[in-house]
């Protein structure tokens, strides 16, 4: 399979809607997901974007010949820590579940470590679910930090 890393375009982003949904799924909160598409698309791609990202495509065979398919994708957008300076903060990554196993979460993965790098930011964070050993399988081979001290706390407004 070959794998291609991309930025993510507002052409994508009925895609990454899907995904979402699929790993909300995943995370059993299917309920969740709450965005519109025009709330999602305006905030990586409007006036003042908020989140950043990058998708793994394949060219696939259809009726009409090829077709590009998107079968994972991590979202960032930048936080500042007092104690650290601007960090990256990764939202969601998932890899379709059919596409999971072929090295396509280490591509991406990977590009999120050189975009850290290119815009000088200090650091990686993200959140990962304690019972999803998968996920942390996965961290692991990157030497991951896991913090048992911290809640974390949401409100609605």
């Amino acid at each position: 399979m070959n794998i291609n890393i991309r930025r993510a375009e507002q052409k994508d982003c009925k895609r990454l809607l899907e995904l979402i949904h699929e790993l909300a799924f995943y995370e059993k909160a299917p309920n969740e997901v709450t965005v519109t598409l025009d709330h999602f698309e305006e905030s990586g791609f409007g006036a003042n974007p908020v989140w950043w990202g990058f998708v793994a495509t394949s060219l696939q065979p259809t009726s009409k010949g090829e077709e590009e398919i998107i079968l994972g994708f991590a979202l960032y957008y930048i936080r500042y820590s007092t104690w650290k300076g601007q960090r990256m903060y990764l939202e969601d990554f998932i890899v379709t579940e059919q596409a999971r196993n072929k090295g396509i979460g280490t591509l991406l993965f990977n590009q999120l470590i050189e975009e850290a790098k290119e815009k000088k930011l200090n650091g990686i964070v993200w959140q990962v679910l304690q019972w999803n050993e998968t996920a942390i399988n996965f961290y692991k081979k990157y030497n991951t930090s896991f913090d048992g001290e911290w809640f974390n706390c949401a409100i609605e407004v």
